[in-house]
């Protein structure tokens, strides 16, 4: 049976060179990067390097960068720190952000007593930065934005540099979640008003369980891990050092073949929107994923005219195919109510069609594209 990854906004398959490395790191540096003998010094001086080389290609300080579990842990962290250190009074997010965040902000709204405040979003699901700034210029509370670059269901790119101005101008602190874009897009920390980012490495080619914090220089946050000294006492715990020295693999090449495996994934994402608008009659785009300018060129959230009874099928008729898609996010798969992005921006009737993510690498190619078009032709004519 032919077996297609098509779910790579969920997790990436790791690239052999990263596999090397990190199997290198497991076998020659095993040492703890906080010890001081040489088996540590060599640990330690491959976890700063790394720093440096996401630093350097981010126009980041390495001080600005703090490697952690992944980017569900550094959201909560900045989040938190945000309203326990900084004196955030006011969170202003959308309802379509990873529930990293959602989730985070609804705990502190409880913990705290702090406002919570949702950005209108469009028939979309593009966030309304003149409500944004309406609600910025509310009241004077503390107020911290948060709002994802590029949304990992739907695709849709925030102007984050409109955003950061936005803050900037009203005194406002600036979070985004980065997962879905760092490592596919060019960064410059300094040419946007952003305070906070964070990234995830088993989304461009790397390791799970490792990613890190963007976290501007003199933010005033303090640690939310306690116990130790690493990370320059902003996050306690023995460094991962194969992990991170993984990540920073996965990092180097993705920017060092940026342009091509851009060009690569982006003409393979517009084949598969093509071909399946033309195949199978009364399929259509969600928010804007259809659109390579205005999403991400790393996937495709498809409608499909199927009834509901059939669309319970979907999903396991796929894999029976050997394909692999998501059902909204990898994050939704166990639960029972649906993708929280498409029940903002999708009408009753249009739930009721069955809706897949689709998401591509540069490991994907025309001719699993041509299979998984011809499986849903199939279906939709069985």
């Amino acid at each position: 049976m032919q077996k297609v990854y098509l779910d790579n906004a969920a997790t990436t398959q790791v690239r052999e060179e990263v596999i090397q490395r990190m199997q290198q790191a497991l076998a020659q540096h095993y040492g703890n990067p906080s010890s001081t003998h040489s088996f540590g010094r060599s640990a330690k001086t491959a976890v700063e390097q790394a720093r440096k080389t996401i630093a350097k290609t981010l126009n980041a300080q390495p001080s600005e960068i703090i490697f952690t579990s992944g980017g569900t842990e550094a959201d909560n962290m900045i989040l938190r720190c945000a309203v326990r250190d900084l004196g955030v009074e006011t969170i202003i997010t959308s309802k379509i952000e990873h529930h990293a965040v959602l989730y985070t902000a609804e705990e502190l709204e409880k913990e705290y007593n702090i406002n919570v405040w949702y950005v209108d979003l469009d028939e979309f699901g593009s966030p309304s930065l003149a409500h944004l700034e309406e609600l910025l210029k509310k009241d004077d509370s503390k107020k911290l934005v948060s709002l994802m670059h590029v949304n990992n269901e739907i695709g849709n790119i925030t102007d984050i540099v409109a955003v950061g101005e936005l803050c900037k101008e009203n005194n406002a602190l600036f979070h985004s979640d980065t997962v879905q874009s760092i490592g596919h897009y060019p960064w410059d920390a300094q040419a946007i008003h952003i305070d906070f980012m964070t990234a995830a490495a088993h989304k461009f080619h790397g390791p799970k369980g490792v990613g890190f914090a963007f976290i501007r220089k003199n933010s005033g946050l303090k640690p939310l891990i306690v116990g130790g000294s690493q990370e320059r006492g902003f996050r306690a715990g023995t460094e991962p050092f194969h992990n991170i020295v993984g990540l920073e693999e996965a990092f180097m090449r993705a920017y060092e073949h940026l342009e091509e495996e851009t060009k690569t994934v982006k003409e393979l994402k517009k084949y598969f929107v093509d071909q399946i608008l033309k195949e199978v009659p009364g399929a259509k785009c969600n928010g804007l994923s259809g659109d390579l300018e205005k999403s991400t060129y790393t996937l495709a959230n498809i409608r499909l005219p199927f009834d509901k009874q059939k669309g319970l099928m979907l999903l396991f008729h796929l894999d029976m195919k050997g394909i692999a898609c998501s059902k909204g996010s990898a994050c939704q798969s166990g639960s029972n109510q649906g993708s929280h992005v498409l029940n903002e921006i999708l009408s009753g009737e249009e739930l009721e069609k069955p809706s897949l993510r689709f998401s591509f690498s540069k490991y994907n190619t025309k001719e699993e594209i041509d299979y998984v078009v011809e499986v849903l032709k199939e279906f939709a004519n069985s």
